[in-house]
């Protein structure tokens, strides 16, 4: 076989490298379905393959469904401190800074995501602006990526939007961090309904996995490398005046 269809130096089907070891990473699964528990979840369904691989390489996994809880609308921290009389976001918000790798998950609506993955994502962003205790953005040195359910068109469009924004507020996301599946266009089975092939579906299936390792992966380099590096990204030596290999312009 040619460079050109294998290439160069790339591993053959017979040539599998010894399996990493993974312990000790953690993952938050966030579930944006609308259907509150114990409603079934066809984004439950997908979810569960992804954790399913986590689970047995070691990976301790948190999930919860966003649509159960209490959660202000608002792009700050804790709304309770700008009007609201409650709002349970700072306490889920713990488990995710808990975690090596976060996975958004939902369901295709009209062609874009839910209503509920818009607040997580908006609350979310409400707190990127905090610093680590590197100096640099709170989500630095963690990964994302995420999961979707439909029954129209919409994944790609959907997966953009997720992975753009986690990359925009800190996370790394890795290579193919998005996957999941699409029904029938129009009325029709959804994914854990008889029928559907949607659990047998073998790209869904494959693309699951290459996700959920993909993000297994990275996750374990940057915990190896004790975080993400820290050089030419820190907003506290910014603010005080290092700007690493950025001219100054008065000194031209």
């Amino acid at each position: 076989m040619s460079h050109s269809a294998r290439g160069r130096g790339s591993a053959g089907p017979d040539e599998v490298s010894e399996k990493p070891d993974f312990t000790g990473l953690h993952a938050t699964y966030i579930n944006c379905t609308l259907n509150r528990f114990p409603e079934r979840s066809h984004t439950q369904g997908v979810i569960d393959r992804s954790v399913a691989i986590m689970e047995a390489n070691g990976v301790g996994v948190d999930q919860f469904r966003a649509v159960d809880h209490d959660i202000a609308t608002g792009v700050r921290p804790d709304m309770t401190e700008h009007g609201w009389d409650t709002d349970e976001w700072p306490a889920l918000l713990t488990r995710v800074l808990a975690a090596d790798i976060l996975v958004i998950a939902g369901p295709i609506w009209l062609g874009d995501n839910s209503s509920v993955t818009r607040r997580v994502i908006e609350r979310l962003y409400g707190y990127s602006g905090v610093l680590n205790s590197h100096g640099q953005y709170a989500y630095y040195g963690r990964v994302g990526g995420c999961l979707l359910t439909g029954n129209e068109d919409g994944l790609k469009h959907c997966a953009s939007s997720i992975l753009f924004i986690l990359q925009h507020i800190g996370f790394t996301v890795p290579p193919q961090s998005d996957a999941g599946w699409l029904g029938e266009v129009g009325p029709g089975p959804s994914y854990l309904d008889e029928g559907s092939g949607g659990p047998e579906n073998d790209f869904t299936n494959r693309n699951v996995a290459f996700m959920t390792y993909n993000l297994l992966h990275t996750a374990s380099m940057i915990r190896r490398a004790g975080g993400f590096p820290a050089y030419g990204n820190q907003r506290t030596a910014w603010d005080a005046g290092t700007h690493p290999d950025h001219a100054n312009p008065e000194y031209r």
